[in-house]
Parts: structure tokens; sequence; C-alpha cells
């Protein structure tokens, strides 16, 4: 049976097979490196940028002034620029933004109007000095991206320094209203993305365990290699990973995130042990009997620790607790019985009291400057590519160029792999948001009720931002157009966005690919990157390494796989496979494979050592006499 047949006809709930089948496609999606993080979507947030948008708009309609816009767009950007973190983290970017936002709106528009084609070298001048100075903001990426944004639409109103002046007010004020807004009024918990991430690792996890233990005695799908070959540990790893990326912000809270850093620390001794489940249905290890009570074992502690997620109550995990003392005792395969251990100790990692908890084994760590070598590349391709769009606004008579110029910049983030992927989520989401803003304007043309579905579109726009970049510019998209058809009419709005979206993306592109070409690893590198971190991870466990060398092994082991894997999907992975036979699959299988073989042996040797009651610092372990547990 089918993933997607056991989901639509196994009975589940219909949200919880709609949530289930989001996880499907973010599994294959991922792969491609397209982001889909569903459990990402917050609704408190887009009520939020609701309200935001909503006043000044309202303002903007009902007086007819028109200079207000920069008071909308104002208000939504500052929320877009709330990205995840500690207050003190938000406070301080969305200042920068408020202020410097303001300031650079001022300088642009103003430089813009001193000659006719000023503009040209004033937006690529702004948006190198908002990039390089953001990065040495910590973690001002979004910071950076979204000043350069305001930086191109402000080139985009060449004024007078007096009209400039008040443009930038406007600016002002709409941000400041956001910020207070976000800072005093309407405050969300900022350890939410915490909690959302540590449910995206246990319902991934669930998703592992729940599709070993559908199998019963039927072989896995991974005895041979197949396009989606190893898709649970690949999906486990990244939404760890990200979890991870995210505690690293909060560096400082250690109160606070010391629930997360326990969690994270549980899912990673949980996945490793099913990373050697996963290995013992491929190679039918042991008797079929245990491998399945050991994954129902661990299907149930998962469903136990997703339930204390939602109610807060830890009786569930402790009866699962209970639950995996039994299996302990009753299996008798040494891989099973450590795994057993493993879950329990994993489970009392979790449901321990804060007050009681030992100090966590995960460090958060604060962001490094980017490189100023990097950042300067980086703006410069920007500037490359905003010239070159400059100039097709002028062959080509663009009516918008400055939503060319905003595309150039949100696309243009990385290397050739993220700017290849949002080239195309851009295209795309600007294209479907494009013809549904037109068909809109055929339906309706009432400025109250186009009102509100722009404050409706702001509401889901910032509610879909981290689940998926193609959607959100859906939203994004139409909110502009009907804003902007609002405030400022003209003739083909819409389809001057999409043809300008397309115009700004491919320079981007071309810029990435002519200015410091950064392609990654080849696909045979990763290959073979991969498959010497996997070896590296067996040869830590054979030689009986400290327990924190074989969990950074195996962290580094997954990382590489996931990066081999992915770059088959990448524009020079995908044009190989068509043109060449596809060499490296039985690479990448044997890559995985040798995971999974060195998962087993650490298992059977964690069960060994709890029978000779030998330990170490920081190993698995729940003897009452030890500290390591």
């Amino acid at each position: 049976m089918t993933k997607t047949n056991f989901i639509f006809r196994s009975g589940l709930p219909l949200l919880r097979r709609a949530t289930a089948f989001l996880r499907w496609a973010a599994r294959r999606l991922e792969l491609r490196s397209f982001a889909l993080a569903p459990e990402q979507f917050n609704l408190a947030e887009g009520y939020r940028a609701a309200a935001a948008v909503a006043v000044p708009l309202i303002l903007a309609v009902s007086t007819g002034n028109a200079k207000l816009g920069w008071a909308v767009f104002a208000a939504f950007w500052t929320c877009l620029c709330d990205a995840p973190g500690p207050d003190r983290l938000r406070r301080r970017n969305l200042a920068f933004f408020v202020i410097c936002g303001a300031v650079v709106a001022l300088t642009g528009s103003w430089l813009a109007s001193l000659a006719p084609a000023a503009g040209m070298a004033a937006g690529p001048f702004l948006v190198v000095v908002c990039v390089i100075g953001a990065g040495r903001v910590a973690y001002g990426g979004p910071l950076g991206t979204l000043l350069a944004v305001v930086a191109v639409v402000a080139v985009g109103f060449p004024r007078p320094v007096d009209q400039a002046f008040m443009q930038a007010l406007a600016f002002l004020l709409g941000s400041a209203w956001a910020y207070l807004l976000i800072n005093a009024l309407w405050r969300i918990d900022p350890l939410l993305p915490l909690s959302r991430g540590t449910g995206a690792v246990v319902l991934r996890l669930l998703d592992m365990a729940e599709s070993l233990a559908a199998l019963g005695e039927r072989p896995h799908r991974d005895e041979r290699w197949h396009s989606e070959h190893a898709e649970h540990r690949r999906s486990v790893r990244m939404a760890i990973e990200r979890l991870r990326g995210l505690l690293a912000r909060y560096a400082g809270e250690k109160g606070e995130i010391e629930p997360y850093e326990r969690a994270l620390k549980a899912g990673e001794a949980m996945f490793g042990a099913m990373i050697a489940l996963d290995q013992t249905f491929i190679d039918r290890v042991g008797s079929s009997a245990e491998r399945l009570a050991v994954m129902r074992a661990y299907k149930r502690a998962l469903v136990s620790w997703n339930s204390a997620l939602r109610s807060g109550s830890m009786d569930a995990i402790k009866r699962s607790m209970k639950r995996s003392q039994r299996l302990q005792e009753s299996v008798t395969d040494d891989v099973f019985v450590g795994c057993a251990i493993v879950l329990r100790a994993a489970l009392k990692d979790v449901s321990t009291p804060l007050e009681d908890a030992a100090v966590s084994q995960v460090k958060s760590a604060r962001q490094p400057h980017r490189l100023p070598v990097l950042a300067l590349r980086q703006a410069l391709r920007q500037a490359a590519g905003l010239i070159a769009v400059y100039y097709a606004a002028e062959v080509f008579h663009l009516g918008y160029p400055y939503w060319a110029a905003m595309a150039v910049v949100v696309v243009l983030q990385g290397g050739a792999r993220v700017t290849w992927t949002r080239c195309l989520e851009r295209i795309l989401g600007s294209l479907v948001g494009g013809t549904l803003a037109l068909a809109l304007f055929y339906a309706i043309s009432n400025p109250l009720a186009l009102s509100g579905i722009a404050i409706a579109l702001a509401a889901v726009a910032i509610a879909l931002r981290s689940v998926n970049y193609t959607v959100f510019v859906v939203f994004l998209t139409m909110l502009f157009v009907i804003v902007t058809e609002m405030l400022q009419p003209g003739v083909g709005i819409a389809s001057a966005r999409m043809l300008d979206n397309v115009v700004g993306s491919t320079a981007a592109l071309l810029a990435v690919f002519l200015l410091w070409p950064d392609f990654g690893a080849s696909v045979k590198q990763r290959v073979l990157q991969g498959i010497e971190a996997n070896r590296a991870y067996f040869d830590t466990v054979q030689a009986g390494k400290p327990f924190m060398e074989i969990e950074a092994a195996r962290r580094q082991a997954g990382i590489s796989s996931v990066e081999a894997e992915a770059a088959l999907h990448d524009l020079g992975g995908i044009m190989r496979r068509i043109w060449f036979v596809d060499v490296y699959t039985s690479d990448l299988r044997q890559m995985r494979n040798v995971a999974g073989q060195a998962a087993i042996a650490w298992h059977r040797h964690i069960a060994i050592r709890e029978e000779k009651k030998v330990c170490e610092p920081g190993c698995v372990c729940l003897n009452e006499d030890r500290s390591c547990s």
C-alpha cells in the first residue's frame, strides 16, 4: 500500500489526514529544496498583521491620500521583519528596521530625483549599503533584505526632498504603529516557534514510526533504491536541524528554552534508535515479532509525547515509560534491548520537571556575523541584477520597474540552489497571484470590499510566510496589486506585476550564474562526502568512541546524506539524470545502509553496556547511581 493510499484509506480523522498528507508532500518537496512546513502556520500573527495593515489602509482609502500607501506597506513589511527569536532580539531588529527604513525611504526617493537616470545608481548603491550593514547584525538577514526592498521601492518614487520627507514620514508612522502592536499591544509568545518546531520533530518521528509499524511482514521499500529513498530519515533530520537552528537564536534565555533543548536531545536519541530499527526492517534483523513490538512501542510513545505537547500533562508519557521497561525485559536481541533503553531514557528526559533536569548537552550559539567578502559579493550580485532590471525597464518600458527590482532582492539570497528554487517559486506565485487578482477586479470594484479583501490577504500572507514561499507569494502579489490599484490606479497593474516578477527573478538567476557562481559541490563530490561521513559514523561506533563523538558523527552523516540526495534534484543533477545513466543510486543506497548498520551496532553496544553496568558522561542509561542519564 502506498503512503497516499494509507493516508486516505486509514480511517483517520479528516484534519489529521490532511496534515499527514501535507507532511507527505513536504518530504517530497524538501528533497527538491522547496520548503513546506505546515506546522509553521501562525494564524495569530496573521490576525495581528491584519490589524497592522487595516489602520493605515482605512485612513488612506477614506482620505484619498495615496502617500499613506507607504504606511500600509511599511506596516506589512514590519510584520514580515518580525523573525523568530527572544523579545530582545526581535525588538532590536524591528527598531533597526523602523528607523533605518525611514532613512532609506527618504534617501532613495530624493537621490532618484536628482537626475533622469539617477535611480540606476541610487538603487544599487543603497542595496549594497543595506546588505553589508545588516550583515554586521546577528540574524540580520531578513532585516537587510527588507531594507533593500524599501530602497528599491523608494527609488521607484523619485521626489524632491520635501515630498520624499513626507513619504518617509508615512513609512515611519506605519512601521512604528506595527512595532507598537507587535511589542506592546498584541504580544505573541516568543517561544511559540520553538513549540512548533518541537511538534514538527515529534510528528515526523511519528510518521516514520507509523510507516515502519504498518509494514508488518512485508518487505521494506528501501531494500531497493527509489527516488524517495530514505524519505523519513531525511525528513526527521531536517526537522531536527530546523529546531536546532531556532534554539541558537535564543542564546541567553537558558531557563525558558531548557525544555526545548531537552526535547531536542530526546528527539535525537529516539531518531538514532529508529534509524537502527529502520535498518532491521530492511535487513530482516531479529524476529519480526520483536521488531514490530519495539516499533509499536515507539509509535505509542510518540503519540503520548504529541499529546503531552498539546495538553501539558505527562501522564501518558509516564505510562509509556513503564511499557518501555516491560518491553526491555521481554525482548532478547541486543539491538531491540538497546532501542528500548533509549526509548525509556528519552521519555524520562522529556518528562523530567524543569527544576530537576540535568544540564542540557545542546549548546545555543550566537550566529557569527556574515563574512564581509561574502556579504560584499551578495550585495554586488544584487546591484548587478538591479542594473540589468533598470536597463530592461528602459528598453521595454516596464510600468512598475520597482517590482522587478524587488524580485531581484528577494530572489537572490545565496548560491545557485537557493536562487534557482526562489526564482521558480517567485515566478509561479506571482503568475497565480496576479491572475487571481485580475479575476477579482472583474468581479469586485467596491473600494470597501477591496479594502476588506486586502486586510484578509495581509493576514493570510503573514500566517503562511514560514509555511511555503510559493503560497506566500500568491497572497503577497494579490495584496500588493489590490492596494496599488486602490491608491494609485493604473492600467494593467496585475499583468505588470506578473511580468516584472518574471523579469526580476530571471535577472537574479543570471546574476548568481555569472558573478562569482556558487553551485556548491558537484553531485559526485556530495555523494563521496556522504559516503565518507557515514563511514566515519560507523568507524566511530566500532572504535567505541565517547557518546558525544558518536552523536556528532551521526548528525554529520545525516546532514551529508541529505545534501547528497538533494544534489540529484538540483538543476545540474536533473540535467545529468536526463542525459546520462544514474551511476550514484547504488552508492546512495549503500550510504544509508552504512548509517543503519552503525546505528544497529551502537544500540547493541548500549544493551551490552547496560548489562555490564559500564557507562560514561553523556551516555544513555537509567541507573539511579549514575549521573549520565
